[in-house]
């Protein structure tokens, strides 16, 4: 815990939700397990791995002390969330969670739940991906795939997007999604599908065509979605959903499959479609192996 011990007196927290301490990414060995994320007015610290008592103590002290350098006259908020496989286990340690928590990101709105549930209603690691939609989606029609709560939705039609189409099989995480889009004031011009994405073409080509997909499908969850076997068929279907010169921003957070995966599903089954770029994580996420970390790959129908 060395790495965390040392940079958690130096970080430094505002108004926007965001990372603070990145173990994932590898940069800080032995804290690989890792995360402190800040959901104004909570600090979440996640661990990957079972803590002792004793070392959870160490890192809440660290955190304790933070927190009087940068809200000395706030009482400190604090969740601790420890993962394992496909167990998840959350606890307050200090202070209260708003009964209704809306934090702030990019001018944007968003409901998050830390005490329920592995994932919080918002991926932080998605921030950039999030800014480019809403700086390229004016007067556009954009179709949202795997849309969860909804983030890209709202970032579209905060940059001017005419039209955007969300589908996600779960209709909890789209109920969050509308929300989401009342809690930003937007006005109409969000449709929410909630289906199955590969029963849905014929739906989705009637409300077609698209200048921008997003897809950002799970990487490994049976009854879903797993990317070394739905990729293909999904990027099989892409090219007859787009208007010509469209664009489609694909997703991909699997450590074990880099860019040149993507990349081959891309040219092997959707030829038409010419790579542009990688968008860029932020910062925080910075990754020992930048192949393992999340993958935002932009192509354009040529």
């Amino acid at each position: 815990m060395k790495g965390f011990l040392q940079i958690v007196p130096n970080l430094t927290f505002g108004d926007d939700v965001c990372r603070l301490f990145h173990g994932r990414g590898g940069l800080f060995a032995g804290d690989e397990h890792l995360c402190l994320d800040w959901y104004k007015p909570v600090l979440l610290l996640t661990s990957f791995k079972m803590l002792e008592t004793e070392q959870l103590d160490e890192l809440v002290i660290a955190i304790k002390a933070l927190w009087q350098q940068q809200r000395p006259t706030e009482t400190l908020n604090l969740v601790y969330q420890y993962r394992h496989g496909g167990q998840t286990f959350s606890e307050l340690l200090h202070g209260e969670v708003p009964e209704q928590h809306i934090v702030t990101e990019n001018g944007a709105r968003f409901l998050v739940h830390l005490l329920r549930g592995q994932n919080h209603g918002l991926f932080l690691d998605m921030a950039n991906g999030r800014a480019w939609v809403k700086q390229h989606a004016k007067h556009k029609k954009v179709l949202n795939l795997f849309a969860y709560t909804c983030g890209f939705s709202v970032a579209a039609l905060q940059g001017g997007a005419d039209e955007v189409v969300n589908m996600d099989m779960s209709k909890g995480a789209l109920s969050i999604g509308k929300q989401n889009h009342v809690l930003n004031d937007l006005p109409a011009g969000a449709r929410y599908l909630g289906h199955d994405i590969f029963k849905s073409w014929g739906k989705l080509t009637k409300l077609g065509p698209y200048d921008l997909i997003v897809a950002d499908p799970p990487s490994n969850q049976r009854g879903s979605f797993v990317a070394t076997k739905d990729y293909e068929r999904l990027l099989k279907r892409l090219p007859d959903l787009l208007a010509p010169q469209g664009e489609v921003l694909l997703c991909l957070n699997a450590p074990e499959l880099g860019c040149d995966f993507l990349m081959q599903q891309v040219a092997n089954t959707a030829p038409q479609l010419s790579y542009v770029e990688r968008i860029a994580n932020p910062s925080v996420f910075a990754d020992i192996d930048e192949q393992k970390s999340l993958k935002v790959l932009r192509y354009r129908m040529s």
